[in-house]
């Protein structure tokens, strides 16, 4: 079993940035896939950026790609979501997942463990 807590969500104005923090109550880095998700009102759950640890691969959606980073601290057991240059359609509740199998990273279906999310609003 694993327990996902997610941090740092807020409101902030178009342009901003934020970083939300994952952190899970074991160790996942070595075998697991990590990844985030966001759910806007009225909207299904979309896929946003995923990592895959044994393989060091970084997945992301083609809406977030350039403007969003994940990334992960192993002595912490924190994964991290830099988000740059938001926009008002970024508004959202933040997932973070954790998969302990294979699958395709950008699949709902993929993840096991899930977080209670984090909410991000961006202002225009």
């Amino acid at each position: 079993q694993v327990q996902l807590v997610e941090s740092g969500g807020g409101l902030v104005q178009a342009g901003a940035s934020l970083r939300l923090s994952c952190a899970a109550s074991r160790r996942t880095f070595s075998t697991y896939t990590m990844g985030w998700f966001r759910q806007a009102p009225g909207k299904e759950r979309e896929f946003v950026a995923a990592v895959r640890w044994s393989g060091d691969s970084t997945y992301y959606a083609d809406s977030v790609k350039g403007r969003f980073t994940i990334s992960g601290d192993d002595a912490k057991n924190t994964v991290y979501l830099q988000m740059n240059s938001l926009k008002p359609e970024d508004t959202a509740v933040y997932y973070c997942a954790a998969s302990p199998w294979g699958g395709g990273p950008s699949v709902i279906q993929t993840y096991k463990y899930w977080g209670q999310g984090t909410q991000v609003t961006v202002s225009s």
